[in-house]
């Protein structure tokens, strides 16, 4: 189940320009699967904000990164032209999981 509100922690990537991790705050690092730190690259924070599914969020919505963190533990946000990035990250993450 979704929740209402959270308070997330919102990072750029280092390596990948316009690419953005959503987590809840004081998530560690180290927590989170090793494919998508290695992608991601060190780190840089960006802000700290209380998301609501009604917040307006400039590139994704602010349901769809509330879904991810209660399901993943994180959210990634990656240029639209990277969409099919995304799925291969998915479907790597997906054979890790078995």
């Amino acid at each position: 189940m979704t929740k209402t509100h959270d308070f997330v922690s919102v990072f750029r990537s280092s390596k990948k320009p316009d690419t953005y991790l959503y987590v809840r705050r004081g998530h560690l690092w180290d927590d989170l699967p090793e494919a998508l730190r290695t992608l991601f690259g060190k780190p840089v924070h960006a802000m700290d904000v209380v998301l609501t599914p009604e917040r307006k969020l400039a590139r994704t919505s602010a349901e769809k990164v509330l879904a991810g963190i209660a399901d993943k533990g994180f959210f990634l946000q990656m240029p639209e032209e990277q969409d099919m990035a995304i799925v291969e990250f998915k479907m790597k993450l997906g054979q890790r999981n078995r």
